[in-house]
């Protein structure tokens, strides 16, 4: 079984590095791929030294799998090349989310959908996983009727970009790339990618769409507010979530508690909840500050956090890589 990484430099990349370890996934051969400044550069894999080589050489190795975290346009360029080659695309883009034809996957909710024919597989946004995989149990108990977010986004998010800035602004220095176009460092942003027509931002959207897609809820009321906030460990969101039955608060926290991938940190007498220090280099979505909104019948307020490069993006892309492995390749 041939395993390969496009875009394997980056911070997802190095990532998936990480989780494939963890989750001593088999292969038979490891192809690293990455862009043209880093060719002939090593990565290392359980032990082992992989040289870094170009798309054009993997796509002639024929993988079995392939991993994209390059970019959309990487993905639009190159996954179907690699899908029409048989081997079957992971693509943590955007590029290929919202197609009607592919599937969007969260393994702990909608891994079933999966059929051998689909050989592009999208990841979804990473603030979409951790939310999703939250209000999929919670609909399945007592329907969702709205869900509004506002989310807390680390400069991880974007990359070394997002880092280096706020870095360099914390160190009293000129970013020499600007990855927002304010200052991170002591502010918050209240944008996330670029503004569209209705005066809400791409990753707003992205909330919205994919959620539904997700949860096979094309009527879903949802709406979103993204701020990107000058911290490393990952991406929070406060999440106020009406549902059509009645429930009580200790029910809402046994199922987040029952759910696999979610652990539940709500202690507030002990100053016990989830915050991006503890997501950080963690498989796990956290959920806390569960309480019922005393302003709305049948509605709950919770406080989510993952580490958007691991859940929200390697973590994910492993698991449905192991289900691939697991259900489709001999």
């Amino acid at each position: 079984m041939k395993l390969a990484i496009i875009g394997v430099s980056g911070m997802v990349g190095a990532s998936l590095l990480k989780v494939l370890e963890e989750f001593n996934f088999k292969f038979d051969d490891f192809i690293p791929v990455a862009s043209e400044k880093s060719l002939g550069k090593s990565v290392y894999l359980f032990g082992k030294e992989y040289k870094i080589i170009s798309i054009e050489q993997a796509l002639e190795q024929k993988p079995d799998i392939a991993i994209f975290s390059a970019g959309k346009s990487v993905s639009l360029k190159w996954a179907e090349n690699f899908a029409n080659n048989s081997c079957f695309v992971v693509d943590n883009s955007s590029a290929w989310r919202m197609n009607e034809n592919i599937p969007l996957i969260i393994p702990e909710v909608n891994i079933s959908i999966l059929e051998k024919e689909n050989k592009i597989i999208a990841n979804p946004n990473c603030s979409t996983i951790q939310l999703a995989t939250v209000l999929w149990p919670l609909h399945l108990r007592y329907k969702l009727k709205r869900v509004i977010i506002s989310t807390y986004q680390s400069v991880t998010g974007s990359g070394h970009k997002g880092i280096n800035q706020l870095i360099a602004e914390r160190s009293g220095q000129k970013p020499e790339q600007m990855a927002y176009p304010h200052q991170i460092d002591l502010n918050c942003i209240p944008q996330g990618g670029e503004f569209l027509e209705n005066n809400y931002t791409e990753e707003e959207m992205k909330l919205v769409y994919e959620t539904r897609k997700i949860l096979g809820l094309d009527n879903l009321k949802i709406t979103a507010t993204v701020v990107r906030v000058p911290v490393f460990g990952g991406h929070s969101e406060s999440v106020n979530i009406e549902l059509e039955n009645k429930f009580e608060i200790s029910e809402i926290k046994d199922t987040i508690e029952e759910t696999n991938g979610l652990s539940l940190l709500d202690n507030p007498q002990k100053n016990i909840y989830p915050m991006p220090l503890i997501a950080e280099n963690s498989n796990h979505i956290f959920v806390g500050r569960v309480r019922r909104d005393e302003s709305c019948e049948n509605t709950v307020n919770l406080w989510i956090v993952a580490d958007n490069l691991r859940k929200g993006a390697a973590t994910n892309a492993v698991q449905i890589a192991q289900y691939i492995c697991d259900n489709f390749i001999e």
